[in-house]
């Protein structure tokens, strides 16, 4: 009766045979001695703690994900905006004939609400009509595809846009 032969080892095989296998602990002693001692270790006095800012100017920021409308559109009207108070800019979404002020208007009341909010629980003072809009931008969302008929029994595409409206609202520092 005939024997069986080995199978033949694989390139893969081959090159793992050649190499000495390493562990985690062989690797630890190998490696350099890391720098533990410091200097309030040796006998150093250690560096003074950073100074404190006395004003923290408060921030608040609100987002709307996936708003339905073009990104291109709502920069148009994000662009208005940008570092004006939020009174200023309240009016101008108000009066705005364009849709994607209504989206962003929704967006600002937003973040003023989180500011109040956040200023209620820190129990301190906060003056909405010092807010300004610090950061407004609008970052493209996903596209929805879609396809609509066309002649001769095809079909073409339809790529429905969608923006990320993200607003920062914050106290002008002191002095401004």
């Amino acid at each position: 009766m005939a024997e069986k032969k080995p199978a033949k080892k694989t390139a893969a095989k081959k090159s793992a045979a050649k190499k000495p296998a390493t562990t985690k602990s062989a690797a630890k002693r190998s490696t350099a001695p890391t720098k533990k001692a410091s200097g309030a270790a040796k006998g150093g006095a250690s560096a003074p703690p950073p100074a404190r800012i006395a004003y923290q100017p408060r921030e608040a920021r609100a987002f709307q994900r996936s708003a339905r409308q073009s990104p291109y559109k709502m920069r148009l009207v994000i662009d208005q905006i940008r570092g004006k108070t939020v009174n200023e800019a309240l009016g101008l979404l108000a009066f705005s004939k364009k849709h994607a002020a209504k989206q962003i208007e929704k967006v600002l009341k937003s973040a003023v609400a989180n500011a109040e909010h956040a200023a209620r629980n820190e129990n301190a003072t906060l003056d909405v009509d010092e807010l300004f809009v610090k950061h407004a931008v609008i970052n493209e969302g996903i596209k929805m595809k879609r396809w609509t008929p066309a002649a001769m029994g095809r079909a073409t595409p339809m790529i429905k846009r969608t923006s990320h409206v993200e607003i920062v609202v914050a106290e002008r520092p002191e002095g401004r």
